[in-house]
């Protein structure tokens, strides 16, 4: 939890939070990233979803990280791909307010009243105030004190180098604390990463669909496409932890799908570039 605190805070120090407005500029993009996300997504999840429908906890982990939009290392890749980093990062947190926002109501809509009257708030709301409320907090308050103090280009240097070892460790932290679990409960979990293959391989097309539909230009048409794949795993992670006893093994399925998007995101690296292009060259 600690390290997702200070992954949070890292991230949430290279987000313009400031200038939230800054996204709708290029209002477009900002539409296509929306709509791909809160519209598209969902019904492409609540479709492929039906595959694991029958193990209740396993389809609910997968439920919580498919419908939540990347807010961190997307941008990262993204850029890696030639993609418009400064988009993905000017969008940053409307994708997270807004995620914030639906995932409650997705989850009513996909499971039923039922598990949304069976979940216990106190544990929620402690696990959002300290790792989400406060590192948001702390960094929009780092943010004022660096652009008074006109130190804000080293801010974002700083927290531009700490979030390659930060996401390393906390991702070698989260592994050793469930591999065990994970080889113990692979026959369950095998069908959550059919899933995410399937979603990642469905939504390069769809997502590069929207994006020339809109008229967006090749760089923001590979970033739509990274933004439409990466899942915001580390940031639903520490509210899946807080989910009852008998949702133990939903926090494993979110690890999953970290280590299956990672091996997808290097894929995609070399794969978007040839893929999404200017048909006039």
């Amino acid at each position: 939890m600690p390290l997702l605190a200070l992954v949070l805070y890292v991230t949430f120090l290279g987000m313009p939070l400031a200038n939230v407005t800054a996204a709708f500029k290029d209002w477009k993009f900002m539409a296509s990233v929306l709509v791909l996300n809160f519209v598209v997504v969902p019904v492409i999840v609540w479709c492929i979803s039906r595959i694991v429908a029958h193990e209740h906890v396993v389809l609910v982990g997968l439920l919580c990280v498919l419908l939540t939009p990347c807010i961190d290392y997307v941008i990262v890749f993204a850029g890696l791909a030639k993609g418009d980093a400064q988009s993905l990062l000017a969008a940053a947190p409307v994708l997270m307010l807004v995620q914030l926002i639906l995932l409650p109501g997705y989850l009513w809509l996909f499971l039923g009243p039922g598990f949304i009257r069976s979940m216990e708030p106190g544990p929620f709301i402690d696990t959002f105030i300290w790792i989400i409320v406060i590192p948001l907090t702390l960094a929009a308050l780092t943010q004022a004190l660096a652009l008074r103090r006109q130190h804000a280009s080293t801010i974002g240097a700083a927290g531009a180098a700490l979030m390659v070892p930060l996401m390393t460790a906390t991702l070698g932290v989260v592994v050793a604390a469930h591999i065990a679990s994970v080889g113990h409960q692979l026959g369950d979990l095998m069908l959550a990463v059919a899933v995410y293959i399937l979603f990642a391989g469905i939504m390069v097309p769809v997502s590069s669909w929207i994006g020339r539909a809109a008229a967006l230009d090749v760089a923001k048409r590979r970033s739509l496409v990274f933004s439409g794949v990466t899942r915001n795993s580390l940031v639903i992670l520490p509210l899946v932890l807080a989910l009852p006893a008998k949702y133990s093994l939903a926090p494993l399925v979110v690890v999953t799908q970290t280590l299956v998007e990672l091996i997808i995101m290097v894929i995609l690296i070399n794969v978007v570039p040839r893929v999404v292009h200017d048909r006039s060259c």
